[in-house]
């Protein structure tokens, strides 16, 4: 087979003086994985490189290390055998070839000297195993064991090795196949597929965190029910979010059915994924109906409800987030927030919009309405092109009306106009019940619009509402 060469792709002044270096050792040295892989699909260059080398990877990253301006520090990780360099803008991570072979009952390998050929065996997907050489005397040479080349070409994961070996050695690597597929719209190859099917309950040795970061790169990509679907397929899905699965399926009871839940909620993910980027109110889209499983009952008079699903889902969010080991500070409160009030604009697109209601729609969501109106706008996934319209519509009036309502009224993050202090100081009151009432009388006088959101509208309220109380002002 003639050899390839793509000098191009390794323009980079880096490449050239690691080469040297290697050459300066005396050992064979390569760019490998995503940024081969990155190259040929002609994406961003990734600022994270992968060299191996055929020796040891320590030694020469020291070398390239001590060629460089500024001696940048090196990271070592003995027990690893890696190193890593970060230069300007490059994070640099040296490695040398490496032969691996796994226990059952975990992923960690055990690692032994090897050769390219022996770390391209290792690698996880035919598209991450090409590599580049970096010596003077083969500079650019490609070397493709696996013909990855002609897999990207193809649009295909597949695994360098029979798949069931690779995904039970390290089953990660069956949400990385998948997030690979989701990120660039590939198709993971039929025996791949059966292959993460078989070995699905693997995943319980893979800790959480490392699901999740792959589960948030499904969600960040451009279209995320891609991989939500493949990981419904192969029986993963299942596993990691039940949640979820339990949201599939139709019943019919008396001619009367409801939506697959499931199938609307992988939809709800693609049309938000469309117009944010923000990686917690995708999680609140993808669990924003999750209430709806445990709530779901059937009325002879009105037919199926989930009443309640809000405040149930909300709930849930707490439950998985602390069973994944996700975050449970403010960016689990927001996805709670978000699957709490996820029901509320879409009830004031469907009637009329009052001033008081949107007053409390801003009141309750505060700084996170526009999210709220964000998710609610992906939620319309009727195929009705009259009844999308007609939605649409009433959401850009509900938006207008939150914007006429705040100029006005100054409701988001409401302060009283009233202090509890002055309130005690009125009527010569010690901290008691009766602040609090009063207090809560001058929020809802102003979000029912019967006074505006000023000081002193608020202070004579405040007088009338104490003599009705029959408290006594308190004079000098």
């Amino acid at each position: 087979m003639a050899k390839e060469f793509h000098t191009e792709a390794i323009q980079h002044p880096i490449f050239k003086l690691i080469g040297e270096a290697s050459d300066e050792l005396g050992v064979d040295a390569y760019v490998i994985g995503g940024f081969v892989r990155d190259y040929f699909l002609k994406r961003n260059t990734p600022k994270d490189i992968d060299i191996v080398a055929i020796g040891s990877g320590i030694e020469l990253a020291k070398k390239v290390a001590s060629k460089l301006k500024g001696k940048p520090e090196i990271s070592v990780f003995k027990n690893f055998g890696t190193a890593m360099i970060k230069h300007k803008e490059l994070e640099l991570e040296f490695v040398g070839a490496r032969k691996e072979s796994y226990n059952r009952d975990s992923r960690k390998p055990i690692v032994e000297d090897g050769t390219l050929e022996d770390d391209q065996n290792r690698r996880d997907f035919t598209i991450n195993a090409m590599a580049l050489a970096l010596n003077q005397s083969n500079f650019g040479e490609l070397l493709d064991p696996f013909d990855g080349l002609d897999d990207l070409d193809r649009q295909i994961i597949r695994t360098p090795l029979e798949p069931g070996i690779t995904y039970s050695d390290d089953p990660l690597r069956m949400m990385r196949a998948i997030r690979f597929a989701t990120q660039l719209h590939f198709t993971i190859e039929l025996q791949s597929l059966q292959a993460i099917t078989e070995n699905k309950d693997r995943i319980k040795i893979v800790s959480k965190e490392r699901i999740v970061d792959e589960l948030n790169k499904i969600l960040m990509s451009s279209k995320p029910s891609l991989g939500f679907k493949l990981m419904h397929q192969t029986g993963l899905l299942s596993l990691i979010l039940p949640e979820l699965t339990a949201l599939q399926g139709i019943e019919e009871i008396e001619g009367q059915r409801h939506k697959d839940n499931f199938w609307h909620t992988l939809e709800v993910v693609d049309n938000i994924a469309e117009t944010t980027d923000n990686l917690w109110l995708r999680w609140a889209a993808l669990l924003h109906d999750i209430g709806k499983a445990p709530t779901k009952k059937f009325h002879k008079k009105i037919g199926w409800t989930f009443h309640a699903h809000e405040f149930v889902g909300a709930k849930m969010v707490y439950k998985l987030f602390k069973r994944l080991r996700m975050p449970l500070n403010e960016k689990m409160k927001f996805v709670q927030k978000m699957v709490l009030m996820s029901s509320r604009p879409i009830i004031l697109s469907e009637d009329h919009v009052t001033d008081s209601a949107v007053r409390r729609l801003v009141f309750d969501a505060g700084d996170f309405v526009e999210d709220l109106m964000t998710l609610c706008e992906a939620d319309i996934t009727t195929k009705n092109p009259r009844k999308q319209k007609k939605y649409k519509n009433n959401f850009k009036i509900v938006r207008q009306k939150i914007v006429e309502v705040e100029e006005r009224d100054h409701i988001r993050n409401f302060q009283p106009p009233v202090s509890g202090e002055e309130i005690m100081e009125t009527f010569n009151l010690k901290p008691s019940k009766e602040i609090g009432i009063i207090k809560d009388a001058i929020k809802e006088a102003i979000l029912e619009g019967e006074i505006p959101n000023e000081y002193e509208a608020a202070y004579q309220f405040m007088l009338e509402k104490g003599k009705k109380m029959n408290l006594k002002v308190h004079s000098e």
